[in-house]
C-alpha cells in the first residue's frame, strides 16, 4: 500500500495547525485588551461624572440643619434639635438659648398659641444678637407696642413649610400678608437680600425654623 498522500495529507493539517494557533492566541491576547480597555473608560466617565456633580445637587436632599451658628445649639435636651423636634415651634425656641429674645416678643404679642396650633409653617427666626442690632429704645418701643410687634412677628412666618431647596429662588407671603424673598444656594442663604440664614432647616413638631441674623422689617 502506498502511504504517501496519507503523509502529506498530516503535514499539511500539522501545517495548518502550526499557522491558525498563533492567529488564535493573537485574538484572544485582543480580546483581553479591549474588555480592559472598556472597563477602563467605564471607570474614567464614572470618575467624571462624580466629579463633574455639583455640591447644590445634593442639598436638594439636604434634611439636617446647616450654618455656622448651628454649633452653638444644645448638643442634647429641649433645646437640642432632636428635642426641638419634638414641639410645636413656640415651645421649642423657648428652649433654644439663642432665640430668648425671640421667644420674650413672641409672647408680649400674644403669638404663642397662634405659633404652636399652627400647621406646617416656617419660621424665620432672628437670634438675640439680630434684636441687639436694632437701637435700644426703638426696640423697647416696638416690644411695648403689641400692634406693631404683632405686625412684626407675623412678617417672619410663611404659611408652608419651606425646605433649602425652596429658598434658592423664592417670593413667599407671610403671616403679615405680605412678602418676603428668598435667595441663595448649597448652604448659604439670604432672606429679603438683607439677612443671613445662619442655622437653616431645624425642625420643630409643626414648623421648619431658619435662623436668621438680622430683623425682617415689613414695608409700612
Amino acid at each position: 500500500m502506498n502511504t504517501t498522500p496519507r503523509r502529506v495529507r498530516r503535514a499539511a493539517v500539522a501545517v495548518v495547525s502550526a499557522a491558525f494557533l498563533p492567529l488564535a492566541l493573537t485574538a484572544c491576547s485582543d480580546d483581553g485588551k479591549d474588555t480592559s480597555a472598556s472597563s477602563d473608560t467605564a471607570k474614567s466617565s464614572a470618575a467624571e461624572d462624580k466629579a463633574t456633580q455639583s455640591p447644590s445637587d445634593d442639598m436638594g436632599s439636604m434634611s439636617e440643619p446647616f450654618g455656622p451658628a448651628c454649633s452653638s445649639v444644645p448638643k442634647d435636651g429641649k433645646g437640642s434639635f432632636d428635642g426641638m423636634a419634638k414641639d410645636p415651634v413656640a415651645t421649642a425656641a423657648s428652649n433654644n438659648p439663642a432665640l430668648s429674645t425671640l421667644v420674650t416678643a413672641v409672647k408680649k404679642a400674644g403669638l404663642v398659641d397662634t405659633l404652636n396650633n399652627a400647621k406646617d409653617i416656617t419660621v424665620f427666626a432672628p437670634t438675640n444678637d439680630a434684636f441687639a442690632k436694632i437701637p435700644k429704645a426703638d426696640l423697647d418701643k416696638v416690644l411695648n407696642d403689641k400692634a406693631q410687634l404683632t405686625k412684626i412677628l407675623t412678617y417672619h412666618v410663611v404659611g408652608q413649610r419651606l425646605a433649602p431647596e425652596d429658598l434658592k429662588s423664592g417670593s413667599y407671603e407671610t403671616l403679615e400678608k405680605s412678602k418676603l424673598t428668598t435667595s441663595g444656594s448649597g448652604e448659604s442663604y439670604k432672606v429679603n437680600d438683607s439677612a443671613n440664614v445662619v442655622c437653616g432647616n431645624v425642625k420643630t413638631a409643626n414648623a421648619d425654623v431658619h435662623i436668621i441674623d438680622t430683623v425682617l422689617m415689613p414695608k409700612s
